[in-house]
């Protein structure tokens, strides 16, 4: 699923995730930036965030960027809203450097990828975390090996 071609009154929202804070964006159909708020990363403030998108129009889907990690709670808040999640991959250095830096400003970048289609993959869900674990504990454990078979070899 795409968000594209969006009818007049829907509009997009972007998600910049940290540890204690989300930074929303909502932009129209247009490309229109229609406001940007911060809210903390509590149930509390997920419900406030999404009062916030949707007190501005029909929210098609929301692109989140970290949807496994930092921003799974607000991913999850949404998904159970019924509003279609999109991860949203960081833009590129290039981009970075020639655009800047801030939480608005990525926010309103997430929300753009979402209006333009770049960002069509599905949300991660939560169960990735187990993955990553299981993948991170395979990961030290072929580095132990290594290190343990290159300290053997040089002891002979």
């Amino acid at each position: 699923m795409t968000v594209t071609n969006l009818e007049p009154g829907t509009l997009v929202g972007g998600v910049d995730t940290h540890a204690d804070t989300i930074h929303v964006a909502a932009v129209d159909s247009w490309g229109r930036q229609l406001g940007d708020q911060e809210f903390p990363t509590t149930p509390s403030g997920y419900r406030q965030a999404l009062a916030f998108l949707t007190g501005r129009g029909e929210v098609v889907g929301i692109g989140i960027e970290g949807t496994s990690s930092y921003g799974v709670g607000i991913t999850r808040a949404a998904g159970e809203a019924g509003i279609a999640v999109f991860e949203v991959v960081r833009p590129e250095r290039a981009v970075r450097r020639r655009e800047g830096k801030s939480d608005p400003l990525d926010a309103y970048q997430a929300a753009q990828a979402m209006l333009s289609g770049r960002a069509t993959a599905a949300a991660k869900s939560a169960d990735i975390t187990a993955l990553r674990a299981l993948h991170n504990a395979r990961r030290s454990a072929v580095k132990a090996r290594a290190a343990a078979q290159s300290r053997f070899a040089t002891n002979w």
